[in-house]
């Protein structure tokens, strides 16, 4: 029976890549990948040479009982994602559960993921929080937002540069203008930034300007 390793990357600085991390991939058999073009860099970064086979969210439904099967004839398997820790917003979360069903052990290293040290940055309660992801982008999308306006814990979210600027109006139209919010942008990299300030504040920051990278939108909780 083989095994399957979920291998956290870089967010973007590639030293983040941790020693075990390294050893894992240069030791399994395939490495399954996001984005092929994208591990491909990584790996010749630190002289990995190994199978790569792509596994993304318009395959994974067809591959899943395949890869199943190629690990229980023995095969080791490592999931990567482009960045961060695979399922958590990526590709992921349907082969580890089938390798759970089918009797396959999975081993999940520790590393990066954007949302923690996002939430960190931010200088809101940390001991408690909870970690939202990508809203709807339409069916479910106010009502969800009218829901989490209660939610007393500290609120992480995702998004992209090109709706982060909607996000925040409707920030500050159902949790209302006085609620702080942080926005950090490029973590890890040499463009890493932290915006602080209220919703509407925040509208008036961004809506001239190009935005680009990974956004972590942190949210302080109801009072």
């Amino acid at each position: 029976m083989g095994k399957l390793y979920v291998v956290p990357t870089p967010i973007g600085n590639l030293e983040d890549m941790t020693l075990r991390a390294i050893r894992v991939l240069k030791e399994v058999d395939v490495i399954l990948a996001e984005d092929t073009r994208t591990t491909s860099v990584l790996l010749r970064h630190y002289e990995i040479s190994k199978k790569l086979w792509a596994y993304h969210k318009f395959n994974e439904h067809k591959a899943v009982e395949s890869l199943v099967n190629q690990l229980q004839t023995g095969q080791d398997m490592a999931l990567v994602s482009d960045a961060g820790t695979p399922s958590i917003s990526d590709p992921g979360f349907l082969l580890v559960r089938a390798c759970v069903e089918s009797g396959v052990e999975v081993e999940c290293l520790p590393g990066p993921t954007a949302l923690i040290p996002a939430i960190v940055n931010s200088g809101f309660p940390s001991d408690k929080f909870c970690f939202e992801g990508f809203l709807p982008q339409k069916k479910g999308r106010q009502k969800r937002l009218q829901e989490l306006a209660l939610e007393e814990r500290t609120l992480v979210m995702y998004e992209s540069p090109f709706r982060l600027v909607k996000l925040l109006q409707e920030i500050a139209e159902y949790f209302g203008t006085e609620r702080q919010v942080t926005v950090s942008r490029e973590l890890t990299k040499f463009f890493e930034e932290t915006l602080r300030g209220t919703a509407s504040e925040l509208v008036e920051q961004l809506k001239d300007r190009t935005i680009k990278g990974e956004i972590v939108v942190v949210i302080r909780g109801k009072e």
